[in-house]
């Protein structure tokens, strides 16, 4: 029987043929020590046919479907192409031998070329990945090993974007974090009220809450330095006016030490550092309450978000946490006392990290184990929602956890619980309402920006044609009044330029009438004295 060999390179699909294998082992140790040389191994397996990548796209395409087990249209035809053909009825003399078992399924359901997958056929690839550049000839050197560190950055780079997308690693991540903070804040309380006890002790008995003392001890400082006149901002930081008169009343017949200026400086940069932690605490958790919400917000709702969060963070991530069964999830937790019991033969655990959830607590001793049976089946149908499900929303987490109070009550008090099917199709209801209502808010949101956006450009357009003239002048409206103004302006300059001018005239035209006058008055005067001088010689 011929055996072909599936190789899946960075460069491309390659097929080999294995042909003589006597001369090189029948068995895995045999093969495996003679891979290594180039002659022996060269005239047993032999290259048959090479199906490059279109692009680097192509390739990380093609790694990923093969990575998942799948068998793209590509990969099939080169197969087809050139592999023997498989008739229905005859048994096929020829075997595909391929790296792993779950591509070699896929194409035998698809094609039903026979597959192979064993320590043999892994030692053959072993020596095909080795001298892989001397089968294929018109590769250049280096050509293979730029190929495999692209296909290595782009397939690792899609993996982590993926997870990132997934954004639960931010959950895990927080309440660890959170964790920790509880154990560092309780740890530098408890060493912060030891320290300041020494100058006054009275004080840890009044106060309890470790924030609060360190608010307290950093507001009083020095005991002595405390009086009644201090009351009123001491009652602010306490909240409690009896605890403030309590405390100034301690502080009065206190029997701690003094302190040096320097010990109280150190001591009061303690008490910030303190206060700050526990208030970074308080944001981590808010944090992690809206995280969870927006990743599992059915879980939040049915378990709360700090369970929630630390089944995920147990599980490695919501999908691990989805992909487990509701027995699995019950005792996540557990896994010491599951294995101890059955080393043992004793009784198995009924709860592990769901034990923190109310309902158990709520439960009595008797109904313990099957409230924590039940409310592990409604968190894996929760987690399946939230991991499944492509639209975000609680519905489902509070039909769930009405669910498991009536549970309660029916332990308690007998009342008969509604039926699942009942709860999943109100659910249903409620749900496509609550997307119907979405979509109906982003449809007139829209509408609204389009009217918007229209009656901006109307606008527009309005002003672009007022501006256009029917001669071609083209001037904006602001400018036209300007023009009007001006014109306005020299009118009445005009106007008075012109009354000026009749005037002028006017006076022009009394005084030519005045020299004319005159003129005429000589020239009547001196007809005149003609006139008498002839008359006189007349007379003579």
């Amino acid at each position: 029987m011929a055996l072909y060999m599936l190789y899946e390179a960075a460069s491309g699909y390659s097929l080999f043929l294995a042909h003589g294998l006597d001369e090189i082992g029948q068995n895995t140790e045999a093969v495996r020590g003679s891979v290594s040389d180039m002659n022996r191994f060269g005239k047993v397996v032999q290259l048959v046919a090479f199906h490059p990548f279109e692009s680097a796209l192509d390739a990380l395409n093609q790694c990923n479907s093969v990575s998942e087990g799948a068998m793209t249209d590509e990969l099939r035809n080169f197969l087809e192409l050139n592999l023997p053909k498989v008739k229905g009825v005859k048994k096929p003399k020829f075997s595909l031998g391929v790296s792993d078992h779950k591509i070699g399924s896929h194409i035998f359901e698809v094609t039903k070329i026979p597959c192979e997958s064993n320590e043999f056929i892994h030692e053959l690839l072993r020596g095909v990945r080795l001298h892989f550049d001397r089968f294929i000839k018109d590769l250049k050197p280096g050509d293979l090993e730029k190929a495999q560190l692209g296909l290595g950055h782009s397939y690792s780079r899609a993996k982590v974007k993926f997870n990132v997308n997934r954004v639960d690693n931010m959950v895990i991540q927080a309440i660890s974090l959170l964790d920790t903070l509880d154990k560092d804040v309780n740890s530098f309380s408890m060493r912060f009220r030891e320290w300041y006890s020494w100058h006054f002790p009275e004080l840890v008995k009044i106060v309890n809450d470790n924030y609060l003392f360190a608010k307290v001890a950093k507001f009083i400082e020095d005991k002595s330095k405390l009086s009644e006149d201090q009351l009123p901002e001491l009652t602010e930081v306490l909240g409690d006016e009896d605890k403030a008169k309590e405390v100034i009343e301690a502080a009065k017949a206190s029997m701690g030490q003094d302190l040096n200026p320097v010990d109280m400086i150190n001591i009061q940069m303690f008490a910030q550092r303190v206060m700050e932690l526990a208030e970074y605490r308080k944001n981590i958790h808010e944090y992690l309450i809206e995280k969870m919400n927006g990743i599992a917000p059915n879980l939040a709702a049915l378990i709360g978000e700090i369970v929630g969060a630390r089944l995920i963070s147990h599980a490695g991530s919501l999908t691990n946490l989805a992909k487990c069964p509701s027995s699995t999830l019950q005792i996540l937790g557990a896994e010491k006392a599951l294995f101890r019991a059955l080393k043992t033969r004793g009784n198995t655990p009924k709860y592990g990290l769901i034990f923190h959830s109310s309902f158990i607590g709520r439960a009595s001793a008797r109904n313990k184990g099957r409230m924590a049976r039940y409310l592990a089946n409604k968190c894996s149908i929760a987690t399946r929602i939230d991991c499944f499900a492509e639209n975000g929303t609680n519905v489902f987490g509070e039909k769930l956890r009405e669910q498991v109070e009536e549970r309660l009550d029916f332990y308690d008090k007998g009342v008969a619980p509604r039926k699942n099917i009942d709860v999943m199709k109100s659910a249903m209801e409620t749900a496509n309402d609550d997307a119907d209502a979405d979509t109906n808010m982003e449809e007139a949101a829209s509408e609204k920006k389009s009217k918007k956006k229209k009656s901006k450009s109307e606008a527009a357009e309005e002003e672009d044609k007022s501006t256009v003239t029917t001669n071609g002048d083209g001037a904006e409206p602001k400018s036209e009044k300007k023009k009007k103004k001006k014109k306005e302006k020299r009118k009445l300059d005009d106007d008075s330029n012109g009354v000026a001018a009749i005037e002028v005239e006017e006076d022009v035209a009394e005084k030519k009438k005045k020299k004319k006058s005159k003129t005429e008055n000589v020239d009547g005067g001196e007809a005149d004295g003609e006139v008498k001088k002839k008359k006189k010689k007349n007379k003579d």
